[in-house]
């Protein structure tokens, strides 16, 4: 791909819902441009950007994907992105570093939960969008019914139909191009080959009138053309292009326009108006970042001259080719075979060969400058989200916010002896998915794999086995339970005493235990007046009583907020040690804890839901059911978000719940808030449960 001038260059991603054909579309695009030779398919898997056999078997997209491609004289970077729930965290990263977005919606279904939420990833990084209304050809299709249910779903940026189909469903032949007065017709060969011809009679009356509404929204965007088409009744194509191309930039309208991407039509007057209206990287103007020695809000501007700026956004992690870093350069440029300064760790990467990457293939470049999206391999420690800058003139880009994870499973392996293997690839396979997080359990130490879905996790699975050929079970976690006191009991006696032979253990321990306020933890008082018991013993009291705490007299759970006066003892000359008073000590505690009252306690998570007004009363229903208080609702457009207190083990299999409630539209967070005590007649099944578990251990 030769170079060409930053105003000539176009980043442009797929977005919207799984399933509404944005793979399809990308396919077509590189089929069309000459990239490809033949036209890839999802279902078959011939795909160029679906090449993962994790993608292949499920006929979805899962990462995202980047290629490259000239239309016109023009330099693309196309992004291809997953459009399902637990997936949808790389079509953030990617809407990141775009500079227009191509929202798919089919036309036989319409709007859908992820349509809402890349829409909402659009307006959050400020990015023009033009709406692609795929599968005409199917039954059902139609376009200006999802027109309007877009404009209905996002209001504040009307879409604006720019074409009028000709046929539908089966006998859908091509579309009219309103601003020209133009139909494509498109050959039935999936050549994408068509012929401009014009309008047929009996579809004129229904092109002017849509085209006057067309002009009437367009000519909005400038004041002085609207006096000119109020005062005439006429303007020139290229005055409908101008304002056309300035609402989109300006983010007050988004252009609608159809096809059918497996069948190869539309998709020229698409390419064509992403050059029209889409904004170069020249023209999205200058990135905001931090002076990564001061902290201090800095800018850098999109041009070749200006200090170099790179921010990584993805990170592809391969066990026998290494890793590859996929980044954007805002500003400067960069050659093959130099240095790279990473600002945000502050270390300097040699980098060997740059790529322009065209699904899982690497096509080797020697330069990139502003606008470009290329890869790096085999660098050692930058990973997504870091910044690459002039080392002279550090900047730092604020990392995506990724969705968190919300599931998570105990993992095991299924071969002894695999433990470490196992965090190491997981490790690997976090730097080129954040939004998965492996953790430990202190209390239960289980190793905990957290992701945004089960199918997420399923994948990360698959993927641990096909990389590095390491294979686990997945359970549900256990709930870290903990046990304290209601009461207190004063003058809690203990006397250790044992005779084995020659020299005996002798040790005995006095005690005040109490009970502290929730989460103030353990707390240990030496208040020994006399000299029954030699200080020396006291720390070996205090050890002692520090075990015991980890297993309680219920179910043994580890004990918290329990306060232990240590008051007074009796020693043996000879027979008195360290470990003596230690036993004694655990004794002594549990005797006083059994008589204080125990409790079982359970963790209680601060959950935060967000869904649709029509599914609130479900929502909240549910959570009641769970055990849950809700604290507050908060409106949020069309949504409302719920905060709530709910106990962890109701929550374990609380996401597939809400999916299923919601129409798939709810998401939620959840963190952990603080222990409260187990209601009795629940504490007494879990209570029974952990001792058959020990039993069985044992």
């Amino acid at each position: 791909m030769k170079r060409v001038e930053t105003t000539n260059i176009r980043n442009i991603g797929t977005f919207g819902h799984g399933g509404e054909g944005k793979t399809s579309l990308v396919e077509a695009i590189l089929f069309d441009s000459g990239e490809n030779t033949r036209l890839g398919r999802v279902d078959d898997g011939s795909s160029l950007m679906d090449f993962e056999p994790e993608e292949i078997n499920r006929k979805i997209s899962i990462s995202a994907s980047l290629s490259h491609f000239e239309w016109n004289k023009y330099q693309f970077h196309i992004i291809d992105t997953p459009g399902y729930a637990n997936f949808i965290a790389e079509a953030k990263a990617s809407m990141r570093v775009v500079d227009g977005a191509i929202i798919v919606v089919s036309g036989n279904s319409g709007v859908k939960v992820q349509t809402e939420t890349v829409w909402g990833y659009a307006n959050e990084f400020q990015v023009p969008r033009i709406l692609y209304v795929s599968k005409m050809d199917t039954e059902r299709a139609n376009f200006f019914k999802v027109v309007e249910e877009v404009k209905k779903a996002f209001p504040s940026q009307p879409a604006v139909p720019l074409q009028l189909p000709i046929g539908g469903e089966g006998s859908f032949k091509g579309v009219v191009d309103l601003i020209q007065r133009k139909a494509y017709f498109y050959r039935e060969d999936g050549s994408g080959q068509f012929e401009l011809k014009d309008v047929p009679p009996d579809l004129k009356d229904e092109v002017e009138r849509l085209r006057e509404k067309l002009v009437e929204t367009v000519v909005e965007m400038d004041d002085q053309l609207m006096e000119k088409y109020l005062e005439s009744g006429e303007v020139s194509i290229e005055e409908i292009v101008r304002c056309l191309r300035k609402g989109t930039m300006e983010r007050k309208l988004v252009p609608a326009v159809c096809g059918s991407s497996p069948r190869n039509m539309g998709i020229q007057p698409l390419l064509d108006l992403a050059i029209s209206c889409f904004p170069s990287p020249s023209e999205r103007g200058p990135v905001q970042g931090k002076n990564a020695k001061t902290g201090e809000p800095e800018t850098r501007e999109p041009k070749e001259d200006a200090p170099f700026s790179a921010f990584v956004f993805k990170t592809i992690a391969d066990p026998f080719a290494g890793k590859l870093n996929l980044f954007r350069v805002y500003s400067g440029s960069v050659n093959a075979d130099s240095t790279l300064f990473n600002s945000k760790r502050e270390v300097k990467e040699r980098i060997g060969q740059i790529f322009l990457l065209e699904g899982k293939k690497q096509k080797p470049i020697g330069f990139a400058g502003v606008g470009d999206i290329v890869a790096v391999a085999k660098l050692k420690e930058t990973t997504t989200g870091d910044t690459f800058s002039d080392e002279k003139k550090p900047i730092v880009f604020e990392e995506t916010k990724l969705p968190l994870p919300v599931i998570s499973y105990a993992l095991t392996p299924k071969s002894k002896g695999d433990e470490d293997k196992i965090t190491a690839s997981l490790a690997r396979i976090h730097e080129e998915d954040p939004t998965m997080l492996l953790g430990r359990d202190e209390q239960t130490g289980e190793i905990l794999l957290s992701g945004v879905g089960q199918t997420h996790v399923e994948v990360i699975v698959e993927k641990l086995k096909r990389k590095f050929g390491v294979e686990v079970n997945l359970s549900v976690p256990k709930v870290p339970y903990k046990e304290t006191i209601r009461g207190s009991k004063t003058g809690v006696v203990y006397r250790h005493k044992k005779q084995t032979g020659g020299r005996g253990q002798f040790a005995e321990v006095h005690f005040d235990v109490s009970a502290l306020p929730r989460g103030s933890g353990f707390e240990f008082e030496n208040a020994l007046s006399g000299m029954n018991v030699p200080r020396n013993f006291v720390p070996a009291v205090e050890k002692g009583v520090a075990e015991a705490m980890q297993s309680g007299v219920l179910g043994g759970y580890p004990v918290v907020d329990v306060k232990v006066r240590f008051y007074d003892g009796k020693s043996h000359e000879v027979d008195s040690s360290e470990m003596a008073f230690k036993i004694a000590a655990i004794m002594a505690f549990k005797k006083g804890v059994q008589e204080a009252n125990p409790v079982l306690l359970e963790p209680i998570m601060k959950v935060v839901v967000t869904a649709p007004d029509e599914h609130i009363g479900d929502v909240i229903g549910d959570l009641n059911s769970r055990r849950g208080r809700v604290l507050r609702v908060d409106a949020k457009g069309n949504y409302q978000m719920i905060e709530a207190n709910v106990p962890m083990s109701e929550m374990l299999k609380y996401a597939p719940d809400l999916n299923s409630k919601t129409g798939g539209r709810g998401t939620f967070t959840m963190e952990f808030s603080h222990y409260e005590e187990v209601p009795a007649q629940m504490a007494e099944k879990v209570i029974a449960q952990a001792k058959k578990d020990k039993e069985k251990e044992s």
